[in-house]
């Protein structure tokens, strides 16, 4: 890629995170959803709620400088600011970074084939560093989608890419899927 295809991939990408944050931070912020909030929701229309600004997002998102950009069923991206408040020792982004943002687009990726009432968690994470990840990055995306499915595991696949098309990780999760515990589900044990 040119260096003015890179630029305009990036000026792309920066508007869009402009319209998401704008829309997310006019709403609710960041917090957690109330059970009155998701009840009924499937895991994409959850998802599909909160980049729309309709629903509370993550704020570890805010703490890790990331944000969902787009999901469909099986298939989620994340957008992430590489920053100095990230790097390791040696002056790269840290391994902690990179596997939290794989994390949640994958695990987000789960969450978009879910019906309501149904939850996931990462049980395993594997990441595989490709290539050295620095703040000259400004951004970079992480894909997630779904491969095998149970009804109580899920596997999903991914990988860290820059706006030139660089590949510096890649990640395969395991998740298992469970019902969510409700007061009255509760109440029935």
């Amino acid at each position: 890629m040119s260096n003015n295809e890179v630029d305009q991939v990036v000026f792309e990408w920066l508007q869009e995170e402009r319209a998401i944050y704008d829309r997310v931070r006019a709403g609710p912020g960041a917090g957690v959803p109330t059970p009155m909030q998701i009840g009924g929701l499937s895991g994409l229309q959850l998802m599909q709620a909160m980049i729309a600004g309709e629903l509370p997002y993550a704020t570890f998102a805010d703490h890790l400088n990331f944000l969902a950009v787009s999901v469909e069923e099986g298939r989620a991206v994340f957008q992430a600011a590489p920053s100095a408040d990230y790097l390791n020792p040696m002056g790269t982004v840290h391994g902690g970074w990179v596997s939290s943002v794989l994390d949640s687009a994958l695990g987000t990726a789960v969450l978009t084939t879910l019906a309501p009432g149904r939850s996931y968690l990462t049980s395993n994470i594997r990441v595989e560093w490709v290539h050295p990840l620095t703040v000259a990055t400004t951004r970079v995306r992480a894909f997630g989608r779904v491969g095998e499915r149970t009804a109580r595991r899920c596997l999903a696949t991914g990988e860290l890419v820059g706006p030139d098309g660089t590949l510096y990780a890649t990640a395969s999760c395991e998740c298992r899927v469970f019902d969510v515990l409700t007061q009255a589900s509760i109440d029935q044990r």
